[in-house]
């Protein structure tokens, strides 16, 4: 798709003069200013580091294949949204994990452990018990909670539209750069055409000063002609080469800056519901705590004396002592 790097023109006129300084260069068929030669260009959007900024020149990737500017914003939308797909898949083991531990504490709580435990210790026992249960309730609202409130948005954010709307972008960006490459190339035509006319006039018009050759005057013109309408036609190749140039970066700024929007909207999404997340886990432990509150209660009215005074009460067998016996 793309062309070699080439600096300015090839005119034989360039060519001549070697002291002339080259202030533009053509990298992959994109003309940029040479650094050393002009002034640093003002950034679109000073201190943002935006994407419409540092996105121009093509890279290698790790097989070395040519990848644009453009690509890598597409790629960065790409795992953004598989990023996305992970994190909901990893809120959805934190679910799993809620409902077991929600199962395993009210299947605990039933066990008739220590049932016949006796008195005040009896009653804190029991509230201890029944305090599994509630806790269970309370993981289990959580993970409800969990599924609507976080995993399912973090799912449902752009859905299977958003691939589709990123080909819509990468078509319409390589479509013009295609055009660009195209455009280049016929101005590269141009610029051969016109040195190789360039070349016969010279030729010719020396040829005619030695009387080399019968060449008339109307022959010379002809060349001249024919120069000049070279000339005229690598001037409409390179015009046409600067609309296409032009027509890509503006499309360039415009998407890169819908692609920037999209990438900030993602981030404050994930941001929102991540922060939904530990709200909704403050409150479990809130919910977790109150369920302790009536079992510290009962413990803290756990009377030993008064447990010693109902057992006996129940249980006792008599309250006459012994005595000695008469002879």
């Amino acid at each position: 798709m793309f062309c070699q790097t080439s600096p300015g023109s090839t005119s034989p006129a360039r060519r001549q003069n070697k002291e002339i300084k080259e202030t533009k260069i053509t990298i992959n068929c994109v003309t940029f200013p040479v650094s050393t030669s002009t002034p640093e260009q003002e950034l679109l959007k000073p201190n943002e580091w935006s994407y419409c900024d540092y996105f121009w020149t093509d890279k290698r990737d790790l097989q070395g294949a040519t990848v644009t500017g453009f690509e890598v914003l597409l790629q960065k939308q790409l795992k953004g949204k598989q990023m996305q797909k992970e994190m909901a898949e990893f809120i959805r083991e934190r679910i799993k994990i809620e409902e077991e531990y929600a199962k395993n504490l009210s299947k605990l709580s039933m066990f008739p452990m220590a049932a016949q435990e006796e008195g005040t210790l009896g009653e804190a026992w029991a509230q201890l018990k029944k305090s599994l249960a509630d806790e269970a309730e309370v993981h289990l609202k959580f993970s409800s909670k969990l599924q609507s409130e976080v995993e399912k948005p973090l799912l449902t954010f752009r859905g299977d539209n958003f691939k589709k709307d990123m080909k819509k972008y990468d078509h319409h960006i390589a479509d013009l750069r295609k055009q660009l490459v195209s455009r280049y190339a016929a101005v590269e035509k141009a610029r051969k055409a016109l040195a190789d006319r360039q070349k016969d006039l010279e030729v010719k018009t020396q040829q005619l000063e030695i009387k080399l050759s019968n060449k008339s005057e109307e022959d010379i013109k002809k060349a001249r002609r024919k120069s000049t309408q070279a000339g005229d036609d690598l001037m409409r190749c390179v015009d046409l080469y600067n609309q296409a140039q032009s027509k890509w970066f503006e499309e360039m700024v415009t998407t890169s800056m819908e692609l920037e929007k999209l990438e900030v909207e993602r981030i404050e999404m994930i941001q929102q519901h991540l922060r939904q997340y530990t709200t909704l886990r403050h409150e479990t432990d809130m919910f977790n705590q109150s369920t302790l509150e009536p079992v510290d209660q009962l413990l803290q009215s756990v009377d030993p004396a008064k447990d010693r005074e109902l057992w006996v009460k129940e249980h006792k067998t008599g309250d006459r002592r012994p005595v000695d016996m008469d002879i």
